[in-house]
């Protein structure tokens, strides 16, 4: 039986203050509500972290077209559009919940600090949707994305929208439609549920095993499509030709595991992949990043990562 971690030595105050500032937003029956009562609750408490947007920055909402449905996605600028490249994000919430609004200051900034345009996607999600909607919508948005502004494209998300990234990131690969870089924040991408961190961590705070399973449900009840790399990127057989990859893990977080066996896949095929495991940090870190100083140390690392791959340097010896 494995043992639980000592989470009171593991995680400092400033973290476990904003573990409860979380929790104060969720009912004790939050699970058992409706899925638009999950929105909800989730989309307030985005709101009570909302920092607004950095001096410069503007942003306006645009309809990218797609074969058969269009995504609505933000566009934010920095003072100029002549840039490197163009950075698309695609936020976490379990494929459930999240949006445009959820994760607005966080591209904002990333917009600012890099000077990087972003545009960030609005996908379709579950149970309305069954995968691949979101996979497909991230999907649209990049080679859009990659055409509106003939620019190279980072890739980047948190949780359910690190796994997009990565999705998108090998279906690039196989299309040959290179992807400049990619950097993953505390990614699910689809590793053994029955090992490691997700057995060391199961019941993490912020975010615990028995959390994923019923996003996995959620998300699709076709026992085929969960074993498509589309799905969870981890299944994949060949991880050769990938763009070169930033993976950010929380330690205490049962998905830690997953960026580390990403990290070496990608290495065992030749790839550049390099993976931090953030210490004492929790699932859903980047709300805490003005408040908790290892999420703002994270933050700006993530911030350097993607800059540094925006313009095709790899920040590791």
């Amino acid at each position: 039986m494995t043992k639980s971690p000592d989470y009171q030595s593991l995680i400092d105050a400033e973290t476990w203050a904003f573990i409860e500032r979380t929790a104060q937003f969720y009912p004790d029956d939050a699970v058992e509500r409706s899925i638009e009562e999950q929105r909800d609750v989730y989309d307030t408490m985005c709101r009570e972290f909302f920092n607004g947007y950095p001096q410069g920055v503007s942003a306006n909402d645009i309809d990218v077209p797609g074969e058969m449905f269009g995504v609505q996605c933000r566009h934010y600028r920095w003072l100029t559009t002549d840039t490197e490249a163009v950075v698309v994000y695609l936020h976490g919430g379990g494929f459930v919940v999240g949006g445009l609004e959820s994760h607005d200051d966080v591209c904002a900034e990333l917009c600012a600090r890099t000077g990087f345009q972003v545009v960030a996607a609005d996908y379709r999600m579950s149970p309305e949707y069954d995968h691949p909607a979101a996979f497909d919508d991230a999907w649209t948005v990049y080679q859009w994305a990659r055409q509106a502004f003939d620019k190279p494209v980072v890739l980047c998300g948190d949780s359910a929208g690190g796994n997009l990234a990565a999705a998108v990131a090998h279906e690039a690969r196989n299309r040959d439609l290179a992807v400049l870089g990619q950097v993953l924040i505390y990614p699910g991408l689809g590793g053994n549920m029955d090992t490691g961190s997700y057995l060391e961590h199961a019941h993490a705070p912020m975010l615990t095993r028995a959390e994923i399973e019923f996003y996995a449900d959620i998300r699709t009840r076709d026992p085929a499509a969960k074993l498509r790399p589309d799905y969870a990127p981890l299944l994949d057989s060949n991880f050769a030709s990938l763009p070169p990859t930033i993976i950010f893990s929380a330690e205490c977080d049962p998905l830690c595991d997953d960026g580390r066996d990403y990290r070496d896949a990608i290495q065992a095929a030749g790839g550049r992949a390099h993976w931090y495991r953030e210490t004492g940090l929790v699932h859903g870190y980047l709300r805490a990043r003005h408040t908790v100083a290892r999420a703002k140390d994270s933050f700006s690392r993530i911030v350097s990562s993607v800059a540094a791959l925006g313009k095709a340097e790899w920040p590791h010896a």
